[in-house]
């Protein structure tokens, strides 16, 4: 299937709305439940990725019985799956109820037993090719991979991936995670390979595994973990991320210093998270109220003001629910018609190959 059909073909599921549920609000029974409970774990939630900041803040505001126990802001999808498996016993303040990570990690945790399956209220609104049928993982949003770019530090923006390949980017380019642990690198990766016009899946890992091997060699690669501070320090001028990420470190930092995000010209990956609920969950009924909050349309709106395209997207622009003003802050629609959405398969295969051979075919260190 052509990336373009697979993106009319999410756009399309996208669109098919039953507004019949969209409008359900959470159980009293859930509510007092939940209430009852007091408290949420979440994991690997960072403030300023995709508005959960605001979105943490509302769910308190709505429910102030149940305290946020946020655990590791910084971890990675595979540090989530293995806070499950580590605290399967545990009841503690360090067993997380719920877990937000890439499409390759949810088939993983259900596979694992690791999960428990829930179907939020407006579960219809969600694309059945982003979510798995039994209700155990469900998407919750996506974006792009792109480039942010400290203009103090580079005077030219690259616009493609070749590009970050000339010696002017020396010392210059970061993935914002660790390729073997964060969905965000392993799909930075991935993009890389198609950049290089490598078919999506182990093709484009390997392919991707070979063009970072050749930015380390060349001296541009940089082996630290890129974000909003390594970025302002210029410690990682350039920084691979996801857009949504990208445009929110940009407002966070305001001008200081000036900032440019980047679409590739080629190689646009798409990427999608999911949702799931720990089967080892010491809360789950607080698990299912923010499942229902983040899939509400103000929790849907919450991540569209930190960038993302939230899975209702479609459903909620046909029915007018999204603010005029929250679309005109995304990057032009153009910069997405080229988005290439990999099957799960896809994203599978890709991840192993990154996974198993970063180390011996890259060898930095990322930390």
């Amino acid at each position: 299937m052509s990336s373009t059909k697979r993106l009319l073909s999410l756009s399309t599921a996208l669109a098919i709305a039953l507004p019949s549920l969209a409008f359900a609000e959470p159980s009293a029974e859930l509510i007092a439940a939940a209430k009852k409970e007091g408290m949420l774990t979440t994991i690997a939630l960072p403030h300023d990725w995709c508005g959960y900041g605001d979105v943490i803040a509302s769910f308190k505001a709505k429910y102030p019985e149940i305290q946020v126990n946020e655990l590791n802001p910084d971890a990675g999808s595979a540090d989530e799956v293995e806070a499950i498996k580590a605290n399967k016993d545990n009841k503690g303040p360090q067993s997380p109820d719920v877990i937000d990570v890439g499409l390759a990690f949810g088939p993983q945790a259900k596979a694992e037993g690791l999960l428990q399956p829930y179907k939020v209220s407006t579960w219809d609104e969600i694309p059945d090719t982003i979510k798995d049928a039994e209700g155990f993982w469900y998407g919750d949003y996506y974006g792009v991979m792109s480039m942010l770019v400290n203009k103090d530090l580079v005077a030219n923006t690259p616009k493609d991936w070749a590009d970050l390949l000339k010696p002017e980017y020396a010392g210059q380019v970061a993935l914002a995670g660790d390729p073997r642990a964060s969905n965000q690198a392993i799909l930075g990766v991935l993009a890389a390979g198609l950049g290089k016009g490598a078919k999506a899946g182990k093709e484009a890992g390997e392919a991707g595994l070979a063009y970072f091997a050749e930015l380390n060699k060349a001296g541009n690669f940089v082996p630290v973990i890129g974000k909003s501070g390594t970025l302002a320090q210029g410690s990682t001028p350039i920084v691979i991320a996801w857009d949504y990420n990208a445009l929110g470190w940009a407002k966070t930092l305001n001008g200081n210093p000036p900032t440019e995000v980047v679409v590739p010209a080629s190689g646009v990956l798409a990427g999608v998270y999911v949702q799931g609920i720990s089967a080892y969950a010491p809360h789950p009924s607080a698990a299912k109220l923010w499942m229902e909050h983040l899939y509400s349309d103000e929790g849907q709106l919450g991540w569209l003001k930190g960038y993302c395209h939230p899975a209702r997207f479609n459903a909620m622009v046909k029915a007018g629910k999204v603010p005029q003003d929250l679309i005109d802050a995304l990057p032009p629609a153009a910069s997405y018609e080229k988005a290439y959405f990999p099957t799960l398969e896809e994203v599978d295969a890709n991840k192993a190959a990154v996974t198993g051979a970063w180390d011996s075919a890259v060898g930095a260190n990322v930390q």
